[in-house]
Parts: C-alpha cells; sequence; structure tokens
C-alpha cells in the first residue's frame, strides 16, 4: 500500500486537477484497482470523484506548481 492518507493533496504524475483523497484501499471489486485512492475535485462547480491507481498519483506540492 501506497504512503498515502486521507486528506492529503495529490495530482497525477501526468498532471491534471489538484484533488484530495478521500478514501485509501482496495477497490479490486467495484474499479479492479487493488492499491488505489478515491479522489474528489472540482470541474468548474461540479465535484468529481474517481478511483486511482496510487502508482499514478504524486502528492502535490505547491513549489513543484510554481
Amino acid at each position: 500500500m501506497a504512503n498515502f492518507k486521507k486528506g492529503d493533496q495529490v495530482q497525477l504524475k501526468s498532471g491534471g486537477p489538484i484533488m484530495t483523497i478521500q478514501e485509501i484501499g482496495d477497490f479490486s471489486m467495484n474499479d479492479g484497482i487493488e492499491d488505489g485512492a478515491k479522489c474528489i475535485w472540482f470541474d468548474g462547480t461540479k465535484p468529481m470523484e474517481r478511483v486511482f491507481d496510487t502508482s499514478t498519483i504524486a502528492i502535490f506540492n505547491e513549489e513543484d506548481y510554481n
């Protein structure tokens, strides 16, 4: 299991919106992702959520963003 915790701000390693981890766990029964992080973010005013494999996300570092 990756070293993430609920409430961490993350971003896909390939870029994209800043997301907040809502839940960490085994999502293999629903999404096929064993080591997953359910993330939430906003697209404008619309809340979005998705489970990502933890190998595809990284802790958001504001210093790296600027």
